[in-house]
């Protein structure tokens, strides 16, 4: 590969990836955008996920992440910003921050919604200072595509994740490495 081309893609990767970790700051939003954004993720769950009003109700706790953006050229980076619901309120607001290394290319948007099945398993996330998948837990992404139905009876993870409404030019479900931050959303 020629030095200088390699050298560019390094650069506007790195450009890239310094966007979206600072994202807080560009990308940052008002607690009612966030839980405006919320409602509209949840109804297209539920509207496109058959099973999944009853399996919200037996969670203990909801992590919605409306409209996650992720780009990347080679490095790649992703943001995005959510609530978590309890009960069907809101308790605290979050981020997700992300950063990987390899051959990927383009940017996608998705909604994430991750389910704290145990009182256990939401204490420990609410009580961390910054919560990171594989680290500080594990999470089991379960595959529903629009029409189907979500099996209560055979999920038995602490913690469960869909991820859905997937647009753009990288097919990427993982949340292998992410970072979940609480935000401080009482100042707006």
């Amino acid at each position: 590969m020629d030095m200088k081309f390699f050298k560019a893609k390094l650069i506007l990767s790195l450009i890239t990836i310094s966007i979206l970790m600072t994202a807080q700051v560009s990308f940052a939003t008002s607690a009612k955008e966030i839980d405006a954004s919320v409602d509209v993720a949840l109804e297209r769950f539920y509207k496109n996920v058959k099973g999944a009003k009853e399996f919200a109700r037996i969670a203990k706790g909801l992590l919605v992440l409306p409209n996650v953006f992720k780009a990347g050229l080679f490095i790649g980076g992703e943001y995005g910003e959510g609530a978590l619901r309890v009960k069907g309120k809101t308790v605290d607001y979050y981020n997700i921050i992300s950063g990987s290394v390899g051959f990927q290319i383009g940017a996608q948007k998705k909604d994430i919604i991750i389910a704290f099945m145990t009182d256990e398993a939401l204490r420990d996330f609410r009580m961390s200072s910054g919560w990171e998948v594989g680290v500080d837990g594990n999470i089991a992404i379960v595959d529903v595509g629009a029409g189907q139905r979500i099996d209560t009876t055979t999920i038995k993870d602490p913690i469960v994740a869909f991820v859905f409404d997937v647009k753009g030019l990288i097919v990427d479900v993982s949340l292998k490495g992410a970072k979940f931050n609480k935000l401080d959303k009482s100042k707006e």
